[in-house]
């Protein structure tokens, strides 16, 4: 049995409908501003309570992942993220999402093996890549300071 390109066109277009380009496009720019707005407050909330600049730098970005990873744990941030779409690849969140969810996923294959080990699979690349990048970075830098 053998389909031509026209039917195969057709069977595939049918299967998978184009998305809303425009609506998706609102729903991540909503989402993602909704995120970096949450992070504006903590910040704020942070400086209100008495903390100094470098201490809200960390409390911060600590809060939204903590937070992100225990929502992933849940369930929640998958629901969430079905709706905004990009807006959710906002890079903390979705790193923080991209870390607990094979740590879950995997966590029937015990701690070791299972949890410990696939927990960077998704993003392992994107933490070798920021070293390394950073790395050469800081390289180039010292190059040009000795000339």
């Amino acid at each position: 049995m053998s389909i031509s390109k026209d039917e195969y066109s057709k069977m595939t277009d049918k299967a998978s409908p184009n998305s809303p380009k425009i609506l998706n496009a609102v729903k991540a720019f909503l989402f993602g501003g909704l995120i970096c707005m949450i992070g504006q407050i903590l910040i704020t909330l942070f400086e209100k309570a008495g903390l100094n600049e470098k201490e809200v730098l960390i409390a911060t970005p600590s809060v939204i992942i903590i937070v992100t990873a225990i929502l992933t744990g849940l369930g929640v941030f998958d629901k969430i993220a079905r709706h905004a779409g990009a807006g959710t690849i906002v890079p903390i969140t979705g790193f923080a999402n991209s870390v607990v969810s094979p740590a879950l996923e995997f966590q029937h294959e015990g701690f070791i093996l299972g949890t410990a080990a696939q927990m960077f699979t998704i993003a392992g690349p994107v933490i070798v890549y920021g070293v390394a990048s950073s790395f050469l970075y800081g390289l180039i830098i010292f190059i040009f300071k000795l000339y």
